[in-house]
């Protein structure tokens, strides 16, 4: 998950792609200029430990846009295959 918000602070498209669930995976990534993203805050986690195929976490993204600030709230599923982590889908 912070690997996946750091892509986005930095704009690595092609690193959010390959961190995709393939059944899932969007054709690109367009990032909004306009965000500038300021922190991340994991609220909670559910599984995901080291024998788990899958895994929730439920966290805050904070950024400024338009010159106010703001937030998005998500709970992100992520599953593992072939000893890999990939980012399902949002709840």
């Amino acid at each position: 998950m912070r690997s996946r918000y750091c892509a986005f602070v930095l704009e690595l498209g092609e690193y959010l792609l390959d961190t995709w669930h393939p059944d899932t995976r969007p054709a690109d990534v367009e990032f909004d200029k306009t965000v500038n993203w300021t922190g991340l805050e994991i609220l909670a986690t559910r599984a995901g430990g080291a024998q788990a195929t899958r895994g929730v976490v439920h966290f805050v993204a904070h950024y400024r846009s338009a010159g106010r600030e703001d937030s998005q709230e998500e709970r992100s599923t992520f599953i593992r295959e072939d000893g890999l982590w990939f980012y399902l889908d949002a709840l």
